[in-house]
């Protein structure tokens, strides 16, 4: 049988199949990506799909030549920055600050709209794990920095901002945003976020919402905002919980 089956994707792809090694990505994925990905994903909870994803946002926002520098809220070890800091090397654009938001310190209190998708409440999660777990997402900020900047982007064009997004934003946040990743989990930040940065991301910008489809949080502030502003915004599914989309031309 499996000789059988061996012979019949021979005949469909033209070749082999697919050695095992090869097989741990989907077909899609570049030598670049597949890279990309096993260089950060020491530093990343998010899935290979999702570093993929950005990786692809990024190379749009260049070869489109949007204006503007690139925000992270929620960096946790800075895995996702790093691929975003790669993939702007590889396509030789030095010229975006990247905005790096987070505690440096863990997660902050959620609230009581903070459930994962199974009806967890996130207090908890939090309540019941170690602060190791990922949970917690805790990372100090010399860990972090010594992460990003071993990909070799240029230093000055590297911002950490230490404090909860509520504290730093809008304050550090720079006046226009080309492509704007959202990770911080709960109701509150997720809104505050919204609120203050969506309208400085540039027409045709790329949103990606990491949490939209794990904490009920972060799905109904995103939902709260586009609703209230009369938005209709595409967040295309990467996987069960990244969400991407584009900021239409006519959003203000």
């Amino acid at each position: 049988m499996q000789n059988k089956i061996g012979e019949l994707f021979s005949r469909l792809s033209g070749g082999q199949p697919p050695k095992a090694a090869e097989a741990e990505f989907p077909p899609d994925f570049s030598a670049e990506d597949i890279a990309t990905w096993r260089a950060v994903s020491p530093y990343t909870m998010t899935s290979k799909e999702r570093v993929f994803g950005l990786c692809n946002a990024v190379r749009y926002v260049v070869d489109a030549r949007l204006p503007g520098d690139i925000v992270e809220c929620g960096v946790w070890r800075g895995g996702s920055m790093m691929a975003v800091a790669r993939t702007l090397l590889e396509a030789k654009d030095t010229s975006r600050t990247l905005h790096l938001f987070d505690t440096y310190e863990g997660m902050p209190p959620p609230t009581d709209r903070d459930v994962d998708h199974s009806g967890v409440s996130a207090r908890a999660a939090l309540h019941d794990a170690q602060k190791t777990d990922h949970v917690w997402a805790i990372a100090s900020f010399q860990d972090v920095e010594r992460a990003i900047h071993s990909v070799g982007y240029e230093p000055t064009k590297i911002r950490m901002v230490q404090g909860r997004v509520e504290d730093t934003i809008p304050r550090e946040a720079p006046a226009q945003i080309a492509l704007l990743r959202l990770d911080t989990d709960w109701y509150e930040s997720t809104r505050h976020e919204l609120i203050h940065l969506f309208p400085r991301l540039c027409p045709g910008g790329v949103i990606i919402l990491d949490d939209y489809g794990h904490w009920q949080g972060a799905r109904k502030a995103t939902d709260e905002y586009f609703a209230e502003k009369g938005l209709k915004v595409l967040l295309n599914r990467i996987d069960y919980t990244g969400r991407i989309g584009i900021k239409p031309a006519s959003a203000a």
